[in-house]
């Protein structure tokens, strides 16, 4: 199969700044060329103040797919205790719908306690997160086979983490693409265990996008991991008191133009 292509995005982190300044930057980041765009799942800031501004993931999800017009729109990743599966994959296929064909599914086994305690979630531990989204997977799939209408794009699920014993073996099962976070020998590590698991489920480790995330402050670790073989890298930027300071996304954007 063809290569993914070098790709960008942001994740426009949902706290500490206001609406209308998340607005913003998801407006400027795709007129800076991002490829794709990010919310994340929580119900309170996961750092800074801790009860600072904070808005819910798949709403604003869904507003970033009614203002913006080019960038595939994502969340990294949305919790799979927090909704029935097959609600999750409706409310997608319509801001899929909303966005003329754009929408990704980024899903999780979850992981912060205090949004499950708050919202009275049974938090339970890693292994009962994991056999849940196990379940909730293919009934992911079958949903998404019944809805009328079907999806306009392709409504590809992206999976995130890098257990090696289940998670990866999830992504090898499921996923359109693979994110995760770390250095390049990491991700090696990860991807060798991610190539075993395809071969047991007899199928191309080609066909799944590896989606990585690079912080501010490190865009030249982008380097060694494109040369390890990612091929999507996403920055998260949090909100600054009321918008968001998206200079190190023009840096990364230029990165990429400057390999293409």
């Amino acid at each position: 199969m063809a290569p993914h292509p070098l790709r960008i995005g942001v994740q426009v982190q949902p706290q500490h700044a206001d609406f209308d300044g998340m607005r913003r930057a998801w407006s400027e980041a795709e007129a800076l060329g991002v490829d794709s765009l990010w919310t994340w799942d929580h119900f309170y800031p996961l750092y800074g103040e801790p009860d600072g501004a904070h808005f819910e993931g798949l709403t604003s999800l869904a507003a970033m797919a009614q203002v913006t017009e080019r960038a595939t729109v994502g969340a990294l990743v949305i919790c799979n205790s927090y909704r029935n599966p097959e609600y999750l994959v409706d409310a997608h296929r319509t801001i899929d719908h909303v966005s003329g064909g754009r929408a990704i599914l980024g899903i999780g086994a979850g992981w912060f306690q205090r949004d499950y305690d708050e919202y009275g979630y049974e938090f339970g531990d890693a292994p009962a997160r994991l056999r849940a989204l196990r379940e909730a997977l293919p009934r992911i799939e079958r949903r998404r086979a019944k809805l009328n209408p079907q999806p306009v794009g392709e409504l590809p699920i992206l999976i995130g983490g890098s257990g090696e014993k289940v998670t990866l073996k999830l992504v090898a099962r499921h996923a359109n693409a693979w994110h995760g976070f770390g250095d390049a020998d990491k991700y090696r590590q990860k991807a060798e265990v991610l190539a075993g698991h395809c071969e047991a489920e007899g199928r191309d480790p080609a066909e799944i996008e590896r989606t990585w995330g690079v912080n501010a402050d490190q865009v030249e670790q982008a380097e060694a991991l494109r040369d390890a073989g990612v091929t999507h890298f996403i920055m998260g930027v949090g909100g600054d008191g009321s918008g968001y300071d998206l200079g190190p996304v023009r840096e990364l954007a230029q990165w990429r133009d400057a390999q293409r």
